[in-house]
């Protein structure tokens, strides 16, 4: 068939709004989405793709591109991976009672940028400051959409056009090719490296230090560690020496530990512990151990914190009220130490015991549905994500599916096509769910995903 001839038989618009009259989509909608499938099609027989056009087909992948559109694409997804902080499944979980508390302030009007006593405007930096204050030792806080903001508004406050010195060891790239050289460039900051990849010693800073030095910057090692043949100055020594000779001390740490309740396997140092050494400001993630939403929070000296509030970029920088609402309820858990609330912590302190007993619930559920799978319950590891801990293992347990002839490759395509996706591991012949990332109501939509997926794949 020619394509002239495939082209007559793409289904005309007022066919495709007559087929699709007894849905109830804008007609707007449907014209957008038809046109998009359409075009696709157009293309295909183009490039000699398509033999036969199937205009039943055709109306079917438009009534699912409608669909599509209408429901968006930011959805839920069952977490069966381990991983507690997956930065592409949205890092740290919340709990529905956060929102609840939440919505009163979010929903309604605030006093975001009003200062109630004086009836006149305010400003939003001074939300949950007090609190950050109580919770580090710090003198003061700011708050920022993500660490990455923070990282640069530092920079850019007080070393544009001035050198930073940044350890060699240090020189970190993160997810989404977010590198520290690359920030420090578009900052204005100029990189002092000091030091070689394994080994950094005080006397590489001191030697470092010029008249253009204005930033000692320590980055947290957030997704790798050096082990071997190693040497990093303590973080007293490199606070003294920038006290010195009078210039800025900066941690990025990252992760943002406040509380170690529930993780006694990690040895990252807690913002407190890092503020205590000394350093001038110190930032860290508000969506990673902290287990709340995504922000960028700096702690430290007011005098550079107000020097921060001041630069223009501020503007763009700032976090609105949302940020601002939800995290507020995640610092009360933290002062008064109501951990079990928090659910990342929650998880992360989540013992073998109950993720044992957990596993047989749910395995028992999959085979009530499906009582020809062969599942086992064993026992697996997992990290914590989010580039906290690096290289750090956590034991848990998991319901493990053997797929035998079937590829698990096929079974986890299905399971991501599943509604809810359900996202897992894969091994050798196996699916893998691991308990610590999945919650007692998810129980019935793991196993209706497994049970889909696999005869899909059959």
């Amino acid at each position: 068939m020619s394509k002239q001839e495939l082209y007559s038989q793409i289904p005309q618009m007022h066919e495709i709004m007559e087929q699709l009259s007894s849905h109830n989509y804008n007609r707007s909608v449907v014209k957008y989405c038809a046109d998009k499938v359409l075009s696709n099609l157009r293309e295909k027989i183009s490039e000699g793709k398509i033999d036969i056009i199937d205009k039943d087909k055709v109306i079917n992948n438009i009534m699912s591109s409608c669909e599509n559109f209408i429901q968006g694409s930011l959805k839920k997804v069952i977490n069966a991976t381990g991983i507690v902080i997956h930065t592409n499944l949205g890092r740290s979980p919340l709990s529905g009672d956060l929102f609840k508390k939440s919505m009163e302030t979010v929903c309604g009007y605030s006093n975001l940028e009003y200062d109630i006593d004086a009836g006149n405007r305010g400003d939003r930096y001074h939300h949950l400051s007090e609190y950050l204050r109580y919770l580090t030792g710090a003198e003061d806080a700011l708050i920022l959409n993500n660490n990455a903001a923070a990282v640069f508004l530092i920079l850019n406050t007080f070393a544009e056009n001035r050198e930073s010195i940044v350890s060699r060891g240090e020189l970190v790239e993160i997810g989404g090719s977010f590198r520290i050289p690359e920030v420090m460039r578009k900052s204005g900051a100029r990189l002092q490296e000091v030091g070689t990849t394994n080994k950094t010693k005080i006397t590489d800073y001191e030697n470092a230090v010029s008249p253009e030095t204005s930033v000692i910057m320590k980055v947290h090692k957030s997704n790798y560690i050096i082990k071997g043949f190693t040497e990093e100055p303590p973080c007293e020594q490199i606070c003294q020496l920038a006290d010195k000779n009078d210039l800025i001390s900066y941690y990025d740490l990252g992760s943002g530990l406040i509380s170690d309740f529930s993780l006694k396997f990690c040895d990252e140092p807690p913002v407190k512990d890092v503020i205590d050494k000394g350093f001038d400001l110190v930032s860290f993630s508000g969506d990673k151990l902290l287990g709340g939403v995504q922000a960028g929070i700096i702690a430290g000296k007011k005098h550079l914190i107000d020097k921060l509030k001041g630069n223009q970029l501020m503007r763009m920088l700032r976090v609105d009220k949302i940020t601002l609402s939800l995290l507020q309820n995640i610092l009360k858990e933290y002062i008064n130490e109501d951990y079990e609330k928090i659910r990342t912590l929650r998880m992360f302190n989540e013992n073998l015991d109950s993720l044992k007993s957990r596993s047989d619930d749910l395995a028992r559920i999959i085979n009530n549905l499906n009582p020809d799978l062969k599942l086992e319950i064993v026992q697996v590891t997992s990290f914590t994500g989010g580039g906290s801990c690096p290289m750090q293992e956590i034991n848990s347990y998991a319901v493990q599916l053997n797929t035998g002839s079937i590829s698990e490759a096929e079974i986890e395509k299905h399971l991501r096509e599943f509604s809810p996706p359900v996202i897992c591991r894969t091994a050798d012949k196996k699916i893998i769910l691991d308990l610590r990332t999945i919650s007692k109501e998810e129980y019935e939509d793991i196993a209706g995903g497994i049970d889909w997926a696999v005869k899909m794949s059959l």
